[in-house]
C-alpha cells in the first residue's frame, strides 16, 4: 500500500480554509504562497481517483468547495483577472475546482451551491474583454502563466459541465459558449501559429501554441457538452457569435492559405495537434451557423447584417464571407505535410466539402427569411438589380451552363435555392427574367433539366422556376419569356414525370408540377404546349399523358393533388381564354379544339372528380374541382363523362364503365372520430351542400358552385340512369339547403343556385333509378 493512497487530505483542506478567514482580515504575500503551495498540493493528489481513500467525497463535504469560491474572489480582490503576482495562486484554487469535480456530480452540486462555476465563467469573462478590437484574428495577448489560468478555468467548466444538467443550465444561462468561442477565437486564432519566431524563442513558441491550443479545445468540449441537455430548443449562442465564428473561413481562401511553417521542423505531435485544432475550430464554426440559422430566425435576420473585421480597416458583411468560402475555399497546402497520412488528408477534405455544404443550407435559410428582402435585394438605380449578391448568385448559376471545370454543382444549388427563396414579388421575378440577367434561357437549358442533370441541382433550378413562374398571371414577362424558352417542353423531355424518375424525392416532380400549373394558368400557348405532341428529339409523351399517368401511379397526396390543379388549369385556359372568335385565329381555334378533344376522356374527367373526393379537409381543392368539372359540363361530349366519373369509388381500379353498372351508388364509411368518408365525388358534393359533420366548414361560395354545377349536368345529353341516381341522392339535400338558406342574407346565392337547380330538376323529366 503506497503512502500516496493513506494521505489525509483534510489537514490541508483545514489549512487553506484557516488562511481564508486570515486574509479577509489582512492581505498577506506570504500567505498567498502558502495557499498556493496548499492548493497545489491538493490538486495534484486529487489528479486520479485511488480505491482506498475516496478523497473527491471526503472534501466535497467539507468547506472547501465554499473555500474556494472565497479564496478566488480574494485573489482577484474586486479585479476581472488577476494581477501577474497571483496568477500562481489563481491558477492552483482552478485546478483544486476542476479536479474535485471530476467525474463527480455531488461535487459538481457544491460547486454550484457556492457559485464556483458562476465565479470561473466571470473570470473568462474578464480575460475576454480584454481582447482588442477589432478582432482581426491576430493571437490575443498573454502570457504563459495567464494562459495556463484561461487553460484550467475553461477545465473548470469542462469538468463541472459534463453530465450535469444543472450546471449547463447555470452556465447557458450566463451565456458562457459565447465567452469561450471569443477566448478561443482570439487565443489560437486559425493558422496563426504558421508565423516565424527566433531561435532563442523556439521553446517557449512550442509551449505557448500547446496551451493556446488545449484552451481551444477544451471550449469547444465545454460548448458541445452544453449542447446536450434535456430541453433541445434551448439556443446556447446568440447572433453575437457571428464575426467570431465567420473569420476564420477566410484562413481557408486564397491568399490566406498557409503552406509551410517554421513549426513544419517542431515536435511533430505539437504540428498535428495545431492542425487539428485549426480543424476544430472551422469545423464547430460551420456547424453553428448551420444549425443556428436553421433553428433560430433571429441568426437569420442577423446574419446577413452581421459585420466582420477583415482587416483594422476594413470589414465585409459575414453573408459575403461565407459566399467567399463556398465559392474559393479549399485545402490548405500545409495539409500535404507528412504529419497527416493519407487516410487523416482525405478525411480532412471532406470534411471541408462538408463544410460548404452546411454553409450553403445556412445561405438558403438566410434568404428564406421574409424580413430580410429589403437587406438581400438592395435597390439599385442601374445594373445589377438587387445588388452584387444578388448579381453574384445569379453568376454562379450562367458560370455553370459554360463547360470550365470551375463551376460546381454546389455553386448552382446554393444559388438557386436562394434565390428561388427569395422570389416572392413579380418585380424579383421580372428582373431575373430581364436583362442584365436574362434567365430564361439558362434556367431552361438542357445542362439544367436533361434527364442527366444531378437530382439536387434539377431540384434547385426547378424550385427557382417554380417561384418565378408562380407570379405567370401578374406579369406579361413571365409565361411570354418562357413561352420563347419552351420551358413546358423542356420539363416534358426532361424524365422528370417520368415513372423510373419516382424514386426522386417527391419535391422534385412537385415542382415540375407546379411550373406546368402557373403557365397553363391562363396562358393558351403553354397549354398546347403541354397537351399536344411533344416536339423533343426523343418523342416523349405528352405532358397531359405524364401528368395523368403520374397521378394513377403516385402515392403521394401531394402529387395527386397538385397534379390534378394541373388539369384544372388546362380546363379554366381553354374554356375562358380567347373565346371571342374575333380573338383567335383559324389555327389557334383548330388547336384549341384539338385539345379539348385531348381532355374529354374518362381518365380526365376521373381525375378531377377524384381531387374533389379526397380533398374533404381542403376546400379550395374541392372548389377548384367543381369549377373544372362544370366547365366540361358545358360540353355536349363533357357532361356525360363527368357523370360516370362522379360515382367512381376513390382510387378504384374499375373502368368507369363496370361502374356504372352497379346497382347502387357506393356508400360512404366512418372515420374513428364519427365524420363521414367520402367514397366518390358525389358522396363529397353532397357533403359539401349539407355542411355538417366535415372535418372543415365549407364556404357559401363553394356550395353555391356545388348547385350551379349540378344544374349544368342537365343542359347537355346524359345518361338518364344515371342521371336519375345522382337525382336521388342530391335533390332531398339541396331541397333542404334551400330550406335553411331561405331568408339568410349571407346565404342569398346558396338559396338562388339551390331554388334553380331544384327548378331544372323538377322541370325535366328523369326516370327513376
Amino acid at each position: 500500500m503506497s503512502s500516496e493512497s493513506m494521505i489525509d487530505l483534510i489537514p490541508l483542506e483545514r489549512k487553506l480554509y484557516s488562511a481564508e478567514v486570515s486574509l479577509r482580515n489582512a492581505d498577506s504575500d506570504d500567505l498567498w504562497i502558502d495557499v498556493a503551495t496548499t492548493a497545489r498540493e491538493i490538486a495534484n493528489n486529487l489528479r486520479v481517483r485511488n480505491s482506498i481513500t475516496d478523497n473527491h467525497t471526503i472534501l466535497g463535504k467539507t468547506e472547501l468547495p465554499q473555500t474556494l469560491t472565497s479564496l478566488l474572489s480574494l485573489a482577484l480582490d474586486k479585479q476581472h483577472v488577476p494581477d501577474d503576482k497571483r496568477t500562481d495562486v489563481v491558477l492552483e484554487l482552478l485546478r483544486v475546482g476542476a479536479n474535485l469535480c471530476m467525474d463527480h456530480n455531488d461535487n459538481r452540486t457544491s460547486l454550484l451551491e457556492v457559485t464556483f462555476p458562476q465565479a470561473v465563467v466571470s473570470l473568462l469573462e474578464g480575460y475576454a474583454d480584454k481582447i482588442p478590437l477589432p478582432f482581426v484574428g491576430v493571437p490575443f495577448a498573454l502570457s504563459i502563466q495567464h494562459l495556463k489560468v484561461v487553460r484550467t478555468a475553461v477545465g473548470v467548466l469542462l469538468n463541472a459541465s459534463i453530465g450535469h444538467e444543472m450546471v449547463k443550465y447555470r452556465l447557458i444561462s450566463l451565456e458562457a459558449a459565447l465567452t469561450l468561442i471569443k477566448l478561443s477565437a482570439s487565443v489560437c486564432p486559425p493558422s496563426a501559429w504558421v508565423s516565424s519566431y527566433g531561435s532563442s524563442q523556439k521553446d517557449v513558441y512550442e509551449e505557448e501554441w500547446e496551451i493556446r491550443s488545449a484552451i481551444s479545445s477544451w471550449s469547444w468540449r465545454t460548448i458541445s457538452a452544453l449542447k446536450d441537455v434535456t430541453d433541445e430548443t434551448l439556443q446556447i449562442l446568440n447572433s453575437d457569435v457571428l464575426p467570431w465564428i465567420t473569420f476564420p473561413l477566410l484562413k481557408y481562401c486564397p491568399p490566406n492559405l498557409a503552406d509551410s511553417s517554421p513549426l513544419l521542423d517542431a515536435d511533430p505531435d505539437l504540428l498535428y495537434t495545431l492542425l487539428s485544432t485549426d480543424f476544430e475550430f472551422f469545423q464547430q464554426s460551420c456547424t453553428i451557423i448551420e444549425s443556428l440559422s436553421l433553428d433560430n430566425d433571429d441568426i437569420r435576420f442577423e446574419l446577413p447584417r452581421s459585420l466582420c473585421h477583415v482587416s483594422q480597416e476594413e470589414k465585409l458583411p459575414c453573408l459575403s464571407i461565407i459566399l467567399d468560402f463556398i465559392e474559393y475555399g479549399t485545402y490548405p497546402p500545409i495539409w500535404d505535410s507528412s504529419v497527416l497520412d493519407d487516410q487523416e488528408r482525405s478525411a480532412n477534405k471532406k470534411g471541408l466539402d462538408m463544410c460548404k455544404a452546411a454553409l450553403i443550407k445556412a445561405v438558403v435559410e438566410v434568404f428564406g427569411e421574409e424580413k430580410n428582402e429589403d437587406v438581400l435585394w438592395k435597390p439599385t438605380d442601374g445594373s445589377p438589380p438587387g445588388g452584387p449578391i444578388i448579381s453574384r448568385l445569379v453568376d454562379w448559376i450562367k458560370k455553370d451552363t459554360g463547360d470550365s471545370e470551375l463551376y460546381r454543382d454546389d455553386m448552382t444549388i446554393c444559388a438557386s435555392l436562394s434565390l428561388g427563396n427569395l422570389t416572392k414579388k413579380v418585380h424579383f421575378a421580372d428582373a431575373f427574367l430581364s436583362a442584365p440577367y436574362s434567365l430564361a434561357g439558362t434556367l431552361s437549358s438542357d445542362r439544367f433539366l436533361s434527364s442527366s442533370t444531378d437530382i439536387k441541382v434539377k431540384h434547385g433550378i426547378l424550385g427557382f422556376l417554380k417561384h418565378i413562374a408562380q407570379f405567370s398571371r401578374l406579369s406579361p414577362k413571365v409565361p411570354a419569356s418562357f413561352l420563347e424558352t419552351h420551358l413546358i417542353h423542356r420539363l416534358i423531355g426532361s424524365s422528370i414525370w417520368d415513372e423510373r424518375s419516382d424514386v426522386m424525392a417527391d419535391i422534385i416532380q412537385l415542382n415540375a408540377i407546379g411550373i406546368a400549373k402557373h403557365l397553363c394558368n391562363g396562358s393558351l400557348d403553354h397549354t398546347f404546349e403541354f397537351i399536344l405532341s411533344s416536339e423533343s428529339s426523343d418523342d416523349k409523351p405528352t405532358g397531359l399523358t405524364q401528368i395523368l399517368a403520374l397521378i394513377k401511379r403516385s402515392d403521394s397526396v401531394s402529387i395527386k393533388s397538385e397534379g390534378s390543379r394541373v388539369l384544372v388549369n388546362v380546363v379554366k385556359t381553354l374554356w375562358y381564354t380567347e373565346r371571342a372568335p374575333t380573338t383567335m385565329s383559324e389555327e389557334r381555334q383548330k388547336k384549341r379544339d384539338e385539345c379539348v378533344a385531348r381532355i374529354l376522356t374518362p381518365e380526365y374527367t376521373t381525375a378531377l372528380t377524384s381531387l374533389i373526393a379526397r380533398s374533404n379537409r381542403y376546400p379550395i381543392l374541392v372548389n377548384e374541382g367543381i369549377v373544372a368539372i362544370t366547365l366540361l359540363s358545358t360540353h355536349r361530349l363533357g357532361a356525360p363523362l363527368v357523370l360516370q366519373a362522379l360515382i367512381v369509388p376513390l382510387n378504384s381500379s374499375l373502368p368507369v364503365e363496370d361502374n356504372l353498372t352497379s346497382p347502387a351508388l357506393p356508400t360512404s364509411s366512418s372515420r374513428g372520430d364519427g365524420l363521414p368518408v367520402p367514397r366518390n365525388a358525389l358522396d363529397m358534393l353532397i357533403y359539401v351542400l349539407k355542411n355538417v359533420d366535415n372535418p372543415v366548414n365549407f364556404a357559401v361560395e363553394v356550395r353555391t358552385n356545388a348547385c350551379i354545377f349540378f344544374t349544368h349536368l342537365l343542359r347537355q345529353p346524359v345518361a338518364h340512369g344515371a342521371l336519375a341516381k345522382v337525382r336521388s341522392a342530391v335533390l332531398p339535400v339541396v331541397e333542404q339547403v334551400a330550406e335553411e338558406a331561405q331568408g339568410v342574407k349571407e346565404e342569398e346565392k346558396l338559396y338562388k343556385a339551390a331554388k334553380a337547380l331544384i327548378e331544372a330538376w323538377t322541370a325535366i323529366p328523369v326516370p327513376t333509378a
